[in-house]
């Protein structure tokens, strides 16, 4: 898995990309503590986080929605919005947030 961010300014526009945690064929470790760490590097206002699943299924674990959870709450406290949490696997990504999980 690779786990990486988009971070915006507050237009929403791009400022990097970064791909943040390697991890193995089933999983990667992603520490809220360095994703507020590289957008307050970054001066921005929003970021939207993404990973993939090597297995093909892009169906949200219930780790990937409790990491969602702790990086919104993270980012909140430094007043950067977390727009959105991709994962990509076969067929079409899904959307936490357009599921309402964010």
């Amino acid at each position: 898995e690779v786990f990486a961010a988009l971070f915006l300014d507050t237009r929403h526009r791009a400022l990097a990309f970064e791909e943040l945690f390697t991890g193995t064929i089933d999983g990667a470790e992603v520490h809220p503590r360095e994703v507020v760490r590289r957008a307050l590097a970054h001066n921005a206002a929003a970021v939207i986080v993404g990973h993939n699943h090597p297995s093909g299924n892009p169906e949200p674990s219930a780790a990937d929605r409790a990491v969602t959870n702790r990086l919104q709450q993270a980012l909140g406290l430094v007043d950067v919005r977390l727009l959105d949490h991709f994962i990509i696997g076969d067929g079409a990504p899904v959307s936490l947030a357009a599921r309402g999980w964010l």
